[in-house]
């Protein structure tokens, strides 16, 4: 059995974090590293998931509480305009292997890639 990923770890309590949102089965924290002046994590509190790939594959319906969570956090945090970013493997930036979201928004508008 693996040792529990970080995020798992703030959910229980063991490594301190601000809980800023939760539903029955996901949870929001701030990105220690923030690259936006909103930038927010969205975490399923299961660690079945390791990527947005599986989680789509495996649980739209969460995959979905994730997508209106993020939502939510991005009108209460921001003006409701946001980046849903998730990192899919090592080459792509993804340092751990539990899926979440990274919301991003506030003064995006310079660093805009595309529509």
């Amino acid at each position: 059995m693996s040792e529990p990923s970080i995020f798992t770890r703030i959910r229980n309590g063991e490594i301190p974090s601000e809980i800023l949102a939760e539903t029955e089965n996901a949870f929001a924290i701030r990105d220690i590293a923030p690259q936006a002046p909103v930038h927010l994590l969205v975490i399923p509190k299961t660690e079945e998931y390791r990527n947005v790939v599986e989680l789509a594959a495996g649980d739209p319906e969460l995959m979905a509480e994730l997508v209106g969570l993020a939502n939510t956090l991005a009108a209460e945090h921001g003006d409701g305009d946001f980046r849903l970013v998730f990192n899919t493997g090592p080459n792509a930036g993804q340092t751990v292997f539990h899926v979440h979201a990274h919301v991003l928004a506030g003064g995006l508008e310079e660093k805009s890639v595309g529509a």
